[in-house]
């Protein structure tokens, strides 16, 4: 999961350490609970838990998709591509509408200009590179910063299908109901009052509470919903406060058969970076249409695809 943190490529910012904390909390291949049953030690569970994520993040297979990311200044859709030198994109919507022909040329050229200077590219790389290693770490840190407690075992529902719209596609009918799949153990979590962060980065798990959904069968997250229960220090890149009170949604979904991808993420958070410069973080991610792409893709390979495709691809 690490890698969805770097999808949508921007610069170093807040948002990888609140993505990075939120997705560390929801175990891949283990459901982290304190009392499921007598047997059943928490913490060697998230243990177990880490180490297969990071055995599946080994094993991922490349990826392309569509992302609709909605904040309070854009709302757009891009087209992504892994590669094994980092993500390529390109937007094909903004609010709601395809790109006219200048805002379309203005994306030919940004992929242009990165095709023709890899070090562009190896330093994006770089970042989520580094991005990863810090959500590994916190990662590691999970049995002992929180307290788990097995509340219940639920049918999986959820909550709206992934969809992107894409222009010139046909939209769905709305979707009904949501039907429960499979059953999902409910847990809640809290932070671990003994523990001490190590640094500044692993501080904001001070003051996350909130309450996962994994899937039994395959024990994998579907559901994360979170909030601030304190005010708490960052780093990441910069020294700030986020406030008491912000809330984190995530929701992973079975894109196809054991693949599961985060196909959606709300945060609402508020605080201050630098002490000084007041944020306002109100972002809705989208993620669908999914479909594997060659393990070896080179990302000139990529940006080719992505260049070539009419804008209502």
């Amino acid at each position: 999961m690490p890698r969805l943190l770097n999808r949508n490529p921007r610069p170093p910012s807040l948002l990888p350490l609140v993505c990075a904390t939120a997705l560390a909390l929801l175990p891949v291949n283990g459901s982290a609970q304190n009392q499921p049953s007598p047997a059943v030690d928490a913490a060697a569970l998230v243990r177990r838990s880490v180490a297969n994520h990071m055995a599946a993040e080994a094993a991922h297979h490349p990826q392309r998709f569509v992302l609709h990311k909605k904040d309070d200044k854009r709302d757009y859709t891009q087209v992504i591509i892994e590669t094994r030198q980092g993500d390529v994109a390109i937007a094909i919507a903004a609010n709601g509408k395809p790109l006219n022909p200048d805002m379309r040329q203005t994306q030919i050229d940004r992929l242009s200009n990165l095709d023709a200077h890899p070090d562009l590219q190896e330093h994006r790389h770089k970042r989520e590179l580094e991005d990863n290693a810090r959500v590994d770490k916190l990662m590691r840190l999970l049995p002992d910063a929180f307290l788990y407690h097995f509340e219940s075992t639920d049918p999986c529902t959820v909550v709206v299908p992934p969809y992107v719209a894409i222009p010139g596609e046909p939209i769905p009918p709305p979707p009904g109901t949501p039907v429960p799949s499979d059953e999902c153990y409910h847990l809640t979590f809290k932070p671990n009052p003994s523990w001490n962060p190590p640094d500044l980065e692993s501080k904001i798990m001070r003051g996350m509470a909130g309450e996962v959904w994994i899937e039994k069968s395959q024990e994998r997250l579907t559901r994360l919903d979170a909030h601030l229960i304190a005010d708490v220090d960052f780093g990441w890149g910069f020294i700030g406060r986020l406030d008491k009170g912000g809330t984190i949604f995530l929701e992973q979904t079975e894109t196809a058969p054991n693949d599961w991808e985060l196909t959606r993420m709300n945060l609402n958070l508020t605080g201050k970076a630098l002490l000084v410069k007041t944020l306002n973080i109100h972002i809705t991610e989208e993620m669908a249409h999914y479909s594997p792409v060659s393990t070896g893709l080179d990302y000139h390979k990529a940006i080719q695809m992505l260049e070539s495709e009419s804008p209502a691809k």
